[in-house]
């Protein structure tokens, strides 16, 4: 689980990942790009209440749309990590963000309930790679239409969440 974001090659993902994998430094390895749950916390815990539905745009999603739409994300790379990594190499569809985030119905729900839910997944993700030999990380699959490694999904997820985060700082605080 040494696996540092400079390892990971450019084959490894779609080039429209590196927005993300921009955000993480090269020294950080798989378990601590996982391991951001609390900057995410933390983060969320500081918006005003006020804040917490606002959107900056019509159409745009509130704050809390923003933190559903993490946790799904980590849901449906979460499923393709571990069906890369155990060889099952279906190729995957995308997924359409804006419905999913127009369905989730996480306005209607308190901020403490969506942090909750995004703490326990991030727990369930950090195992779930925790038990990867390290040859597993090294499966590549087809999702989206492109390629994706399973090692190169924790850092994708890291650079995400802080892209998201530099958003929200920038449109809606």
């Amino acid at each position: 689980m040494e696996v540092t974001k400079a390892e990971i090659y450019q084959t490894e993902y779609k080039p429209y990942y590196d927005l993300y994998l921009q955000r993480v430094s090269s020294e950080t390895n798989l378990l601590e790009a996982l391991d951001q749950k609390e900057e995410l916390i933390n983060f969320f815990n500081t918006i005003p209440k006020n804040k917490l539905g606002f959107r900056y745009a019509p159409n745009k999603w509130t704050p809390k749309q923003i933190l559903q739409h993490l946790i799904d994300t980590e849901r449906i790379f979460m499923n393709r990590a571990l069906r890369f990594a155990r060889k099952d190499f279906t190729e995957l569809p995308s997924y359409d963000e804006n419905d999913y985030a127009e369905h989730c119905f996480s306005n209607h729900r308190t901020l403490e309930d969506l942090v909750e839910e995004f703490q326990a997944l991030r727990i369930s993700s950090i195992y779930l790679f925790k038990s990867f030999e390290n040859e597993m990380l090294t499966n590549i699959g087809q999702a989206s239409g492109g390629p994706f490694s399973v090692r190169v999904l924790p850092f994708i997820l890291c650079g995400h969440q802080k892209h998201h985060i530099h958003i929200i700082k920038e449109r809606y605080l």
